[in-house]
């Protein structure tokens, strides 16, 4: 008589064996691709807040150094898209000029190249939140950087 060969089974196995890895992936990428996401989106808002921060400084420093109101405005434009173009993103933000200590959704002023003029610059800009089309987001995020300007007080105007 020929013995049979017993299929050895450890105890508390069953047929499942396998599937923990498959159940892992699937919770993984249910859990991962929702934060990767929150990560890129919070990312593209930092980053154009800091580019408005910055574009706000270099406005506000361009325009207390020169020697002209109109040369004044030039240079104001071109240190904000500088300013974005640094940090990668296209010029599509707006310049104001409010009162020192005021905010940025103030009534806007026309600054001063006199001696001693205070004044802030708000540079603001609207995120696109990456991945969601424009119909779909009801309220845009808008980032704002400001600058207070404090003309020199022995500035020589001509």
């Amino acid at each position: 008589m020929t013995a049979v060969p017993r299929v050895l089974r450890r105890e508390g196995s069953s047929s499942d064996e396998g599937n923990a890895i498959i159940e892992f992936v699937f919770v993984a990428v249910i859990v991962m691709l929702p934060l990767v996401y929150l990560i890129v989106a919070v990312s593209a808002v930092q980053n154009s807040r800091l580019a408005v921060t910055q574009a706000a400084r270099e406005a506000g420093r361009a325009f207390a150094t020169s020697d002209t109101a109109q040369d004044a405005a030039v240079r104001t434009r071109a240190a904000v898209r500088i300013a974005l173009a640094d940090q990668g993103l296209p010029d599509d933000a707006t310049v104001r000029f409010v009162a020192a200590g005021a905010e940025c959704d103030g009534g806007a002023i026309e600054p001063q190249l006199r001696p001693g003029a205070r004044f802030t610059v708000c540079v603001s800009r609207q995120v696109d939140v990456p991945a969601v089309p424009s119909m779909l987001q009801s309220h845009a995020i808008t980032t704002v950087g400001r600058y207070v300007v404090h003309v020199d007080d022995f500035r020589a105007v001509p």
